[in-house]
């Protein structure tokens, strides 16, 4: 059974760099052809991705988070971790992490963490 589960510290303050762990168990986040993933859902909007590192470590971004956005894994630990800089109240929102497969041409989020949340305020 794969779950993941999501860690953060909750409250931030704005300019400051937010980092959040994914620990997934059940699964290696090295296994050929997976992909390991942050989404966020904000106050009343709907889910946005922010980016994601595949099984060989290689990783893509959001392109409107790009310049805030790192990712990087934990290969003995199975976690992954995200980390977002110059945060500010409107990155205030749930942050979940899901495992990607590809689905055809297309892919899929079969699997997430129950998500936590990050408020951003002074």
């Amino acid at each position: 059974q794969v779950q993941l589960q999501e860690a953060g510290p909750g409250l931030v303050k704005p300019s400051e760099t937010v980092s959040l762990t994914c620990t997934v168990s059940g699964h290696s986040i090295a296994t050929n052809g997976y992909y390991w993933s942050w989404i966020r859902q904000s106050p009343g909007k709907g889910l946005e991705w922010i980016g994601l590192i595949a099984y060989n470590g290689n990783s893509d971004y959001s392109p409107s988070l790009k310049s805030r956005t790192f990712i990087d894994r934990d290969t003995f630990t199975d976690q992954f971790t995200l980390r977002l800089s110059s945060v500010t109240p409107e990155d205030t929102a749930v942050y979940y992490c899901a495992r990607v497969i590809i689905v055809g041409t297309g892919v899929a989020f079969d699997y997430w963490g129950q998500g936590t949340p990050v408020t951003v305020s002074s």
